[in-house]
């Protein structure tokens, strides 16, 4: 028999583990630039740059590269992902750049380069654009990106009039889009470029579940035509006929603002942009946390560890005010014996994201009450 004169440690690793949160703000950007330096930008490659202010210098005169990022860096410096496609002969010919495709090599080009970002640069692009080259056709291949890559995509609603651009709203219905109208003056996809620096600057500041909507820009000077506004709701102004058709708007209020919360959604519990990116965090946080439970032998230790790191993680989300409130359960009724013999395990949780307060109602009334006030004092 071996005796063991001392202390002997088991250790026990059966308990819930931390769910890490998920990083959001990195923008997916493709753009055009027949001048730029071609080994920092090559074409039909995904680039990381870490340095967006630094970059500029790099991306040349002409073309949509250079104004989109410095449009960026006047919201944020944050992490971005670029792709520069050839400029066409034509519009069909550059959107069809944009689209990209996949080559007879193997090799991703256009904007579906992105979807192989995550692998060589170990960040996912969740805010995605097109400055200035989102016609309708890219437009659409945009938001099936975003759907892909369970990111959100930002596209200029198309049309000169009011008309036409509610008109051009009917194209889309995808929780995964939001329509800009009008533009900035500086320059065509100025709009969007400001977009995407400002929706990766309110992750970092504030969070996911904060919409666009209301929030001052940097480095804007006008819009490029004018939008009837008021912050009195019960008149019909074009901002107001704007966002009930769904799209964003552009408004001077304490300098500039977009002015608008709503997707594109066909589904009215996405309708808002905070619950359709609080659907996709939630959905990559969890599967990404628990990496670690797949393939453990299926015990009830295993069941109650998944169930109470997600809810560990609900707690956090909660408490930091990204979520009204969630829940994670293991229900016997989903899970039958055949079921878990086979290695499946099916867990349910309900959430509740943060809508913002996108109408607020006064109610005034007049009284002679306070004349009493008056003649007491």
């Amino acid at each position: 028999m071996t005796y063991s004169h001392g202390i002997t440690i088991n250790e026990i690793s059966a308990t819930a583990r931390p769910i890490a949160a998920l990083s959001t703000a990195v923008i997916g950007m493709v753009s055009v630039a027949d001048d730029a330096d071609a080994e920092t930008f090559p074409l039909n490659r995904p680039v990381l740059i870490e340095d967006v202010t630094q970059a500029i210098g790099k991306a040349g005169d002409n073309g949509t590269l250079a104004p989109s990022l410095s449009a960026i860096a006047d919201q944020a410096s944050p992490p971005a992902i670029i792709v520069r496609v050839e400029e066409g002969a034509d519009e069909e010919e550059t959107a069809a750049n944009i689209l990209g495709t996949t080559t007879a090599e193997g090799h991703l080009t256009g904007m579906q380069a992105l979807l192989g970002a995550e692998s060589q640069f170990g960040l996912r692009p969740r805010i995605l654009g097109t400055p200035g080259l989102d016609t309708l056709d890219v437009a659409t291949g945009l938001a099936t990106l975003a759907r892909k890559l369970r990111g959100f995509a930002y596209c200029a609603a198309q049309g000169e009039t009011l008309a036409e651009v509610q008109d051009y709203r009917q194209n889309f219905s995808a929780r995964e889009q939001m329509l800009i109208w009008p533009e900035f003056s500086d320059f065509t996809g100025s709009a969007i470029a400001r977009a995407l620096g400002l929706r990766s600057r309110i992750d970092q500041e504030t969070g996911w579940h904060k919409t666009l909507s209301n929030v001052a820009i940097n480095g804007v000077t006008g819009l490029s035509r004018p939008v009837p506004f008021s912050i009195l709701g019960d008149q019909p102004t074009t901002a107001s006929l704007l966002n009930d058709a769904d799209i964003t708007t552009l408004v001077r209020l304490d300098g500039y603002r977009f002015w608008g919360n709503r997707t594109c959604s066909d589904d009215p519990l996405f309708a808002f942009e905070s619950a359709a990116r609080t659907a996709q965090v939630l959905q990559d946080t969890i599967a990404d946390g628990l990496t670690w439970a797949i393939d453990k032998p299926i015990v009830p230790a295993l069941i109650r560890d998944i169930t109470e790191s997600i809810n560990a993680k609900f707690r956090d989300m909660q408490a930091q005010e990204l979520i009204i409130g969630a829940e994670a359960s293991f229900r016997e009724s989903d899970n039958s014996p055949a079921a878990i013999a086979a290695g499946k395990l099916v867990f349910d949780y309900t959430y509740t994201p943060c809508a913002p307060a996108e109408s607020i109602t006064l109610t005034q009334r007049i009284s002679e009450r306070f004349y009493a006030q008056l003649l007491s004092a």
